[in-house]
């Protein structure tokens, strides 16, 4: 059970933990506006002992704080001790009882496109530094899948969403975490695994929340951080433009790069083709050599499921 967490508790983890972690990677101004752009993760947590499922509850408050005439905050967090209804893509199932961590994240959108379609994989991104800081070798596959040695430990399900009265933009981040959820039904005993497995005892879940949401401020401030960057850089030849903290730090936690895959838009139940993975593109697609054809191709959405 996530016992009562508090802003102030991640602004504090921030201050005490990540900002000296990342101060030996990055210079300080550097870390300090990334900070600030992420600052309203978790400006907001409400934390429920059951509920169905976190994204309806998300786009239900962001419409009835508009009725009242006010905004949905940026960076409410959802928080769920147990789900019964919740799903991932293509309405397949997640199992999600008490011990796992269950989150939606609400962000109000204030990118351009080019650069919101990178939240799926700076979500993952977040999750996978998460469960790493643990001492979990976890690894990302392209989009935000997380795994554990092909034994999968997280997934994120991204969404945008378009509020009923201000038409504002949101962008809807649930994820789905094993942390201390054992066993799993008999059909995911294979495929799934938790931290409890690997670590071989439970994990303080707010504690975890905590720090999961003080990653997804970092991840989420890099994404503005880019575009600013970027921006700021461009006079209008595209030439110049500075790369991509975003996704040089994605690509350091993938394992996703040189992996013979099978593509598919829902992989599991139609696969399209095997292909080699190739990169990352910078616009966060997914660079494939098919291996039948030889052909190079980008994809931006489907996903990916390793054969090697």
């Amino acid at each position: 059970m996530v016992a009562p967490l508090s802003f102030q508790t991640i602004r504090q983890l921030i201050s005490d933990v990540e900002i000296p972690s990342r101060l030996g990677h990055y210079p300080a101004e550097l870390v300090q506006a990334v900070y600030r752009y992420g600052a309203p993760v978790g400006s907001t947590i409400l934390h429920l002992p059951q509920a169905d499922r976190l994204m309806p509850l998300a786009r239900q408050r962001i419409n009835e704080d508009e009725t009242r005439g006010h905004s949905c905050p940026s960076g409410m967090a959802f928080l769920a001790d147990e789900l019964t209804g919740s799903r991932g893509r293509f309405q397949r199932s997640w199992y999600a009882p008490p011990g796992g961590l269950w989150l939606t994240l609400v962000m109000a959108n204030t990118l351009l496109p080019e650069s919101m379609r990178l939240y799926p994989l700076a979500a993952g991104m977040a999750c996978c530094e998460a469960i790493r800081s643990y001492g979990i070798d976890a690894r990302v596959k392209w989009v935000n899948d997380v795994h554990v040695s092909g034994r999968k430990i997280c997934g994120v399900l991204c969404e945008s969403f378009t509020s009923s009265t201000f038409a504002e933009e949101y962008v809807l981040i649930g994820v789905g975490l094993n942390v201390n959820n054992l066993p799993f039904p008999a059909e995911l005993g294979a495929t799934a695994v938790s931290m409890k497995e690997i670590l071989g005892c439970d994990t303080e879940l707010t504690s975890f929340a905590a720090r999961l949401l003080a990653k997804f401020s970092w991840s989420f401030g890099l994404l503005c951080h880019d575009e600013a960057q970027r921006l700021a850089a461009d006079d209008g030849s595209g030439a110049q433009l500075p790369d991509s903290l975003l996704l040089a730090g994605w690509r350091e936690l993938s394992d996703s790069v040189g992996r013979k895959v099978w593509f598919g838009f829902d992989v599991q139940r139609q696969p399209q083709y095997q292909a080699e993975v190739l990169g990352l593109a910078p616009d966060g697609g997914i660079v494939l050599r098919h291996l039948e054809s030889g052909g190079e191709i980008v994809e931006h959405s489907g996903e990916l499921l390793y054969i090697d």
